[in-house]
């Protein structure tokens, strides 16, 4: 855990999007085991998938909608 107490980046959830300001109001410095109990790290991740497959899932990917979608 002594690896662990410097302080590092961590990313807020919820925020709106600003690419101008993303580094000053998107991250704050945290030390992860002030902040949690345990720590799970996954090396590798996939994409979440439905479990009822939809025609509206099969059409892909939406489009993209910054910064009208916010």
């Amino acid at each position: 855990m002594q690896g662990l107490q410097k302080p590092r980046l961590e990313r807020a959830i919820g925020v709106i999007y600003l690419p101008q300001t993303e580094r000053v109001s998107h991250y704050f410095q945290a030390r992860l085991p002030e902040q949690f109990d345990a720590i799970i790290h996954f090396d590798e991740t996939r994409a979440v998938e439905p479990l009822e497959r939809t025609p509206r899932w099969d059409r892909g990917e939406a489009p993209e909608t910054f910064p009208m979608g916010v």
